[in-house]
């Protein structure tokens, strides 16, 4: 498997998208539906307490062009492919709609080695080309604990195909999809799915609020997208299909409706209005798939119970039949109240009406509550007086 010196920056002629040659993101700018001219994208119209105190005043291709450039490395394709040892199937850790990703194995100059991942767009897919953009120029530019970190990519175009790949950090334990839906792992402790969503909430809060100069609307929220490291810590990967907020004085960006069915807020698919709201919704599916362990939609289910949503609201918070939702794989060790209180947030989160909805900020808040609800696992001494802290009683 190939391995080699990883260099730092600037070692190619390949230079950052829309800044010159190699790609044609250079000469392009409404290569990415994420990228808009700044008559239509850029900043955002928002109340929330984080946003008042500054208006958004970049878009997130200007911001690319200045930032981007220095944070990102340019990656020759010969090193890509040793690194993955030419694209070894035996190497791949998965594939979706457009391309596969592969482990890759590198050398730091002082000779450690250094595991990334590496993204393969299909060289025949436009759309991939227009979410490689958007990825190069978003996450260029966004900085957080819970977003994936973009290392570098590589854009090399010849006459008989054009070459697109993204470089990250590697993400040892996969996604929050296969701990929750896979079998092949064990089930993920209470306490630990209300810390990996605390993070993934926090992460959709930068998003909306924590930039100054832009905000940004994830548009692909879903449990396959939640990317966790060696310490189950989560982080956002996947912003091809991100987008910038909309501008001051409006109240959503008019867009295609794109995403993944099942998690995209019905306001956006009737209409196609996006906004920060719609992220919030997303949020809202994926808190009832870490109750229930169910995906949004499983058609091999009865058709009563095929969509999660709709199977949910026959069994409210506060009603006496609650527990029948919960994930049998958690073995009934979960406090019943705060599990009550996140499906309460769900609801919320789902609420019909988009100004209705919490901010991301207000959910963070909630879910760092609900998670002081549970009692702390027993200390070592502890469990030789008897499980939950306290003496045996005398028989």
């Amino acid at each position: 498997m190939g391995c080699f010196t990883f260099r730092s920056g600037g070692g190619s002629k390949s230079q950052h998208p829309r800044s010159g040659a190699r790609t044609p993101a250079a000469k392009s700018a409404p290569a990415s539906s994420s990228s808009s001219s700044p008559s239509s994208s850029g900043g955002v119209h928002s109340k929330t307490k984080a946003s008042a105190a500054s208006t958004p005043t970049r878009t997130i291709q200007e911001l690319s062009e200045e930032r981007g450039a220095q944070r990102l490395r340019v990656f020759d394709l010969d090193e890509l492919g040793s690194a993955t040892n030419g694209f070894s199937r035996a190497l791949k850790l998965g594939e979706g709609g457009f391309g596969s990703v592969y482990r890759a194995f590198f050398r730091s100059a002082s000779g450690a080695r250094v595991v990334l991942a590496v993204k393969r767009l299909n060289q025949r897919s436009l759309q991939g080309h227009k979410q490689w953009l958007a990825e190069v120029q978003f996450l260029g530019v966004l900085e957080h604990p819970n977003l994936v970190k973009l290392i570098g990519y590589c854009a090399v175009d010849s006459e008989a195909s054009k070459h697109r790949l993204l470089v990250y950090e590697f993400m040892p334990n996969k996604s929050l999809d296969d701990h929750l839906f896979n079998r092949a792992h064990p089930p993920l402790s209470w306490r630990q799915r209300l810390q990996i969503m605390i993070g993934a909430a926090r992460g959709l809060d930068y998003l909306h609020e924590g930039v100054p100069e832009v905000q940004v609307i994830y548009r692909d929220f879903k449990a396959s997208n939640i990317l966790l490291d060696a310490e189950f810590k989560p982080k956002l990967s996947d912003f091809g299909l991100a987008r910038e907020g909309p501008t001051e004085g409006k109240t959503h960006v008019s867009t295609a409706v794109v995403g993944t069915h099942g998690y995209a807020a019905p306001d956006y698919i009737e209409t196609g209005h996006l906004t920060a709201k719609s992220d919030v919704w997303s949020f809202g599916v994926v808190l009832y798939e870490i109750l229930t362990g169910r995906r949004s939609l499983e058609r091999s289910r009865p058709a009563e119970e095929q969509k999660l949503l709709g199977w949910v609201r026959q069994h409210p918070p506060d009603s006496a039949g609650f527990r029948a939702i919960m994930d049998p794989r958690l073995g009934g060790r979960y406090p019943l109240a705060a599990a009550r209180e996140v499906a309460r947030l769900a609801d919320r989160c789902l609420g019909k009406n988009p100004k209705e909805r919490p901010s991301m900020r207000d959910v963070v808040e909630e879910l760092e509550r609900v998670l002081q609800m549970e009692p702390p696992p027993p200390l070592a001494a502890d469990k030789k007086k008897g499980g939950d802290g306290r003496l045996p009683t005398k028989r």
